[in-house]
């Protein structure tokens, strides 16, 4: 398995993704693990899925929780110019474990049943990735038991500032963040000056995401 991550110029961004991998290792040691990164870290897609023997099955898992530009051009593109054939596993989102780790990720916070969620996504101008979010968010609704909304960092309204500010509008004393995003990085710095009163630690390599992860592997093919 490859897992390939946006990557970061953060360290604990990157060392975030060496947990997750060592954490799939532990569940899966029968499974060969390795790592690469979309940008802004090594080793590169392309040099990675080359490293990999010709005459071993190979699958690569986007550790990406929308599909957009990245899943859907560059990683085919490196897969055929450096290993044809390599198997293309499915984003992770939105699914219900995601909600799983996120709504743990929020009690380990010190989120409280009367706290308003918001989802924070990074954000992107392809209307299915945003779509995506907001069915996400559905699931963390249901794992909750209460309403979520939604903001995001670029790209797409509202941003996560007006999301917040818009809960406290509504009659919520407290608001928690809930970051849709596997690892630090710049976008989970800026969280902090969102106005929330608590925001959540990224996923990571929380169980519920190995266990994702290691579905794609098993129920992807060639």
């Amino acid at each position: 398995m490859l897992g390939v991550a946006h990557g970061s110029r953060n360290p604990a961004g990157v060392e975030t993704v060496s947990q997750l991998v060592d954490a799939l290792r532990r569940a899966a040691p029968s499974l060969e693990v390795r790592a690469a990164f979309i940008e802004l870290a090594e080793p590169d897609v392309r040099t990675a899925l080359a490293g990999i023997p010709a005459d071993r099955r190979a699958v690569l898992v986007p550790l990406l929780l929308t599909s957009g530009y990245h899943d859907r051009v560059d990683l085919p593109t490196a897969i055929a110019a450096a290993r044809p054939g390599t198997a293309h596993a499915p984003v992770l989102g939105p699914d219900r474990r995601l909600a799983v780790a996120l709504a743990d990720r929020l009690g380990e916070a010190g989120r409280q049943q009367t706290d308003a969620v918001v989802l924070a996504a990074a954000g992107s101008t392809d209307p299915a990735a945003i779509a995506s979010v907001h069915a996400q968010a559905g699931l963390l609704a249901a794992e909750l038991g209460t309403e979520v909304a939604v903001g995001f960092g670029s790209a797409a309204a509202p941003d996560i500032p007006t999301a917040v500010a818009a809960a406290r509008a509504a009659g919520a004393h407290r608001v928690a963040i809930a970051p849709y995003l596997l690892a630090p990085g710049h976008f989970a710095d800026r969280l902090a000056t969102a106005g929330a009163d608590l925001v959540a630690e990224p996923l990571g390599a929380h169980p519920a995401v190995i266990e994702l992860v290691l579905d794609r592997v098993t129920s992807t093919r060639s």
